[in-house]
């Protein structure tokens, strides 16, 4: 039987196969092969979460959500397609989401970035790459929050655009930026594994005011978040902190 961490890396990869086998069949386009991709990996992984984990319970961003959820101490949160916009324009910017929330906390997970082909894992953590000596600091490349480019400011950080919140966050995973401050407001599944998988690799995780992200709330809507390198959270908490009212 797999671990939790091996189910949620297959899971992760072989929907990410399946999103893009529909990508390659060329029958849809646009917001309609975002609206395929998410229901076709949806089912995947849903029903073989069910099948693996019957005792578990389930949260996932395209099921009408069963509040029976909130009394089970383990609950798979999943986002079959972070960055549908991204995926429907055959972008490499987004992600697959398989996250395990243990008594409100995100414990085990993994995230495929199929257009990359790679999958980052909880159970297979990686030394950071050495960050940059300018940090930078990623932002939504459709609505970046006008908090996070104050901060960028503050720091004097090289702002870089990304599509979904799953890429966003593994960038910071492979070295690619060294901060993602998101204030926009997201939900559970939006950061649940990326969360995981980010705290695995020694990252800070928090909410923008320092305090823990807690999931399987009653309301899924959380609205920021911050995965940084260590060294660099004190002083992106404080600036928050600063220009927050």
């Amino acid at each position: 039987m797999m671990t939790d961490a091996q189910l949620a890396a297959h899971l992760a990869h072989h929907a990410g196969e399946i999103l893009l086998e529909v990508r390659r069949a060329n029958v849809f386009t646009g917001k309609a092969l975002g609206l395929a991709g998410d229901q076709t990996a949806n089912q995947f992984l849903v029903r073989a979460i069910r099948e693996q984990r019957p005792d578990d319970g389930v949260l996932s961003e395209e099921e009408k959500d069963n509040f029976e959820r909130l009394g089970h101490s383990r609950v798979w949160i999943i986002d079959p397609v972070d960055g549908t916009r991204e995926y429907g324009e055959e972008r490499s910017d987004w992600a697959v989401h398989v996250g395990l929330a243990i008594d409100g906390v995100a414990t085990v997970g993994a995230v495929a970035l199929p257009g990359l082909g790679v999958v980052l894992r909880t159970d297979q953590p990686q030394q950071l790459p050495p960050a940059a000596a300018r940090p930078r600091m990623l932002v939504s490349r459709t609505r970046p929050a006008a908090e996070a480019v104050a901060v960028a400011k503050a720091l004097d950080a090289e702002l870089v655009a990304m599509g979904s919140a799953g890429a966003k966050a593994m960038a910071v995973v492979r070295g690619e930026a060294e901060i993602y401050l998101h204030t926009g407001g997201q939900f559970e599944w939006d950061s649940c594994a990326p969360v995981a998988v980010a705290a695995a690799h020694g990252l800070h995780v928090s909410r923008v005011d320092g305090s823990p992200l807690i999931y399987n709330q009653s309301d899924t809507y959380m609205p920021d978040l911050l995965i940084c390198r260590p060294e660099w959270a004190e002083r992106v908490l404080g600036e928050v902190a600063r220009i927050t009212p």
